[in-house]
C-alpha cells in the first residue's frame, strides 16, 4: 500500500492511523515518528528498535492463538495515543530516536527462527505508527512459517486494515473505556473509529482477542463494564475472549489505588453473565482456565503466562468435542 496521500498545499497525509495527519514539510504527526520529507511520508523509526525480548504468547495477552509458545516481541519509541496510565511511556511517549542500531526485517525474522518463536509480536509501543517496518518483518516471516501479531490501540487507517489481511494473524485490541470524551480528552482517538475498527478485524478473519485495563474511577464502574460486555456480545460475539486487566500506579496516575479484586471479579461475572465465553484476569497473579463453554470441562490451565496442562485435541475439547475458538498448534 502507499502509506500517504497529496494535498494541494504541499501537505502530505500519512494513511496509517484514523487521525489522518497532514504534515507539512519537515515535520512529523502526532505520533512523532512518522515525517513529510518533502517527497514523501517516512516512518523514522524503521529498523530502530526500542524494547526486543522473547515472550510467552500468553503476556501480549493472547490465550487463544498458539497457547504455550513463545514470541518475539518488539517495539520502537512513539504512539499516537497519550494514556495517563501507560506502562510503557517510556518508550511510547518518548519521541527521541535512537538511529545508532538499525536491524532489518530480515535479520528480526532470522532471530525468531533461531530462537523456536512461533510468532512476533509488535507490541510495547502502538505498532500502527511503524507499520511499514512490521508489514516487512510479517512478510519475511511467513517464508519461515512464524506469525504475526499486533498488540494495538485499534485507531488504525481503514487502509492498513484492509493491508492487514493476509499479512497480520493475530490483534489484541486494547479496548480502553466506552466512553466517548474519555477517549478524546484523556487517551486519544475516539472510541466509535476503535469499535468499527475492532468489527472489521473479526470479519477479515485476523484472530482478536480484547483486553481492558480497569482503571479505578476512570472506566471501573459497573454501568460502563456492563455496556463494553453487551457490546461485545451483540457485535463479536460470545467466542472472542476478554483479558480484565488490573490497573497498578504507573505513568502521570500516582494517586489513583490499584484495581481492586472485587472489581475484577465483578467485570468477569458480568461478563459471564451475558453470555461471553473466554473471560480472564490479567496482572493479579490469578490462574486463568479455558473451560469448554459446552460441557465445561477444563482444557487449558495456566499459572502467571504459563501453561500448566492443555487438553485440546486438534482445537477440540476432548470430552464433548466442542471446536474452541482459536488457532492451536
Amino acid at each position: 500500500m502507499n502509506y500517504y496521500g497529496k494535498k494541494d498545499n504541499g501537505k502530505l497525509v500519512c494513511l496509517l492511523c484514523s487521525y489522518y495527519c497532514e504534515i507539512d514539510i519537515d515535520k512529523v504527526g502526532i505520533c512523532g515518528v512518522n515525517k513529510n520529507t518533502g517527497e514523501e511520508i517516512k516512518c523514522l523509526v524503521y529498523g530502530h528498535i526500542s524494547a526486543f525480548n522473547i515472550d510467552p504468547i500468553e503476556k501480549k495477552p493472547l490465550y487463544h492463538f498458539l497457547p504455550d509458545s513463545n514470541s518475539l516481541s518488539l517495539g520502537t519509541v512513539g504512539c499516537n495515543f497519550h494514556c495517563n496510565f501507560c506502562q510503557n511511556h517510556g518508550i511510547s511517549q518518548e519521541k527521541n530516536i535512537d538511529t545508532s542500531n538499525y536491524i532489518d526485517p530480515k535479520r528480526v525474522v532470522e532471530i525468531a527462527f533461531l530462537n523456536e518463536c512461533k510468532s512476533i509480536s509488535y507490541t510495547y509501543n502502538e505498532p500502527t505508527i511503524f507499520y511499514p517496518f512490521a508489514k516487512d518483518i510479517a512478510l519475511e516471516a511467513k517464508k519461515k512459517g512464524i506469525k504475526s501479531v499486533f498488540v494495538s490501540n485499534g485507531f488504525e487507517s481503514s487502509e492498513v486494515i484492509e493491508d492487514m489481511k493476509g499479512v497480520i494473524d493475530a490483534i489484541n485490541v486494547d479496548l480502553k473505556s466506552f466512553d466517548e470524551k474519555y477517549y478524546k480528552t484523556k487517551l486519544g482517538g475516539n472510541l466509535h473509529q476503535v469499535l468499527e475498527n475492532v468489527i472489521t478485524f473479526n470479519k477479515n478473519g485476523i484472530h482478536l482477542e480484547i483486553t481492558t485495563l480497569l482503571v479505578p474511577t476512570r472506566n471501573d464502574s459497573k454501568e460502563e463494564i456492563t455496556k463494553m460486555v453487551k457490546w461485545i456480545k451483540e457485535n463479536l460475539g460470545v467466542d472472542i475472549p476478554w483479558h480484565i486487566s488490573a490497573f497498578h500506579p504507573d505513568y502521570k496516575e500516582l494517586s489513583l489505588p490499584r484495581t481492586s479484586i472485587e472489581t475484577l471479579f465483578m467485570a468477569k461475572q458480568l461478563a459471564k453473565d451475558y453470555g461471553l465465553n473466554y473471560v480472564y484476569i490479567g496482572n493479579a497473579g490469578l490462574d486463568n482456565i479455558t473451560s469448554c463453554p459446552k460441557c465445561s470441562e477444563n482444557l487449558i490451565s495456566r499459572k502467571y503466562f504459563e501453561v500448566q496442562s492443555s487438553k485440546l485435541v486438534d482445537g477440540k475439547c476432548p470430552k464433548c468435542n466442542h471446536k474452541i475458538y482459536g488457532v492451536f498448534k
